[in-house]
C-alpha cells in the first residue's frame, strides 16, 4: 500500500484494504452479492445465510467484512470487494427491487407527511433494514432527516427567527418527505437536503 507523507493512501490493484479500513455502502452489497450467491449454491444453510448477510449489513470496517470472504472462498482464494451477480432468478431479474421493498421504502419517508417522524423508519431499519439493502438506505436517509427535522423543532423555538422558520420547516419536511416517498417507488435513491447524516 502506497504512503504520503507517512499517511496511508487507498489500496491499488489487487492490495487488500487495511482491517481498520471503513467501508463504504457499496462494499457491503458487494460481500451481500457474494453471500447470497453461495446460498443459491447451496454451500450452506438459511441460518447460517441470515449470520453472515446480518454480519455484512453492519460492517463497520474491511477486518468485519474480510473473514465472511475468508468463510467463502479460503485464505488464499479470497476476491476482492467486486460484485458478483447471483445465478439468474426467472421471476426476478438480477438486481431488481420486489414491490414489498419500494413499499416498504416508501413508507419510511411518508410516515413522516403522516405525523409520526422518526417512527417509521427506524422501525423498517431495525426489521427490515438486514434483509433488503434498498430499504436500509431509504430507512437510513429518512431517518436522518427526520432527527434533523425534529432536532431543529427542539432548538430553533429559543431564537425569534427560529420561531417564524419552524412553519416553513415542516411545510418543506412534508413536501420532501413525499417526494423522497414517490422516488423510492421508483427503484430510486434520494438525497434530502440540509440533513445531518447521524446513522450510517
Amino acid at each position: 500500500m502506497a504512503t504520503m507523507a507517512g499517511v496511508p493512501t487507498t489500496p491499488g490493484p489487487g492490495e487488500v484494504p487495511p482491517a481498520h479500513l471503513r467501508v463504504t455502502h457499496q462494499d457491503r452489497e458487494h460481500v451481500v452479492e457474494h453471500v447470497k450467491a453461495a446460498y443459491a449454491e447451496g454451500r450452506f444453510d438459511k441460518l447460517e445465510f441470515d449470520d453472515r448477510l446480518e454480519r455484512a449489513m453492519t460492517a463497520r470496517t474491511h477486518g468485519d467484512l474480510m473473514p465472511i470472504m475468508t468463510e467463502l472462498y479460503g485464505t488464499q482464494a479470497v476476491p476482492r470487494l467486486a460484485p458478483r451477480p447471483a445465478p439468474a432468478c426467472p421471476s426476478r431479474p438480477a438486481g431488481a427491487v420486489e414491490g414489498n421493498e419500494r413499499l416498504g421504502a416508501a413508507a419510511g419517508h411518508l410516515l413522516l407527511a403522516l405525523g409520526f417522524p422518526i417512527v417509521g423508519p427506524l422501525i423498517l431499519l431495525l426489521a427490515a433494514g438486514k434483509t433488503s439493502p434498498y430499504i436500509r438506505r431509504h430507512a437510513v436517509e429518512a431517518l436522518n432527516f427526520q432527527l434533523t427535522v425534529v432536532g431543529a423543532t427542539i432548538l430553533l423555538p429559543f431564537t425569534i427567527i427560529g420561531v417564524v422558520l419552524l412553519p416553513v420547516i415542516w411545510v418543506a419536511a412534508f413536501v420532501l418527505s413525499i417526494v423522497a416517498g414517490v422516488n423510492s417507488l421508483t427503484e430510486g435513491d434520494y438525497r434530502y437536503p440540509l440533513t445531518v447524516r447521524l446513522v450510517k
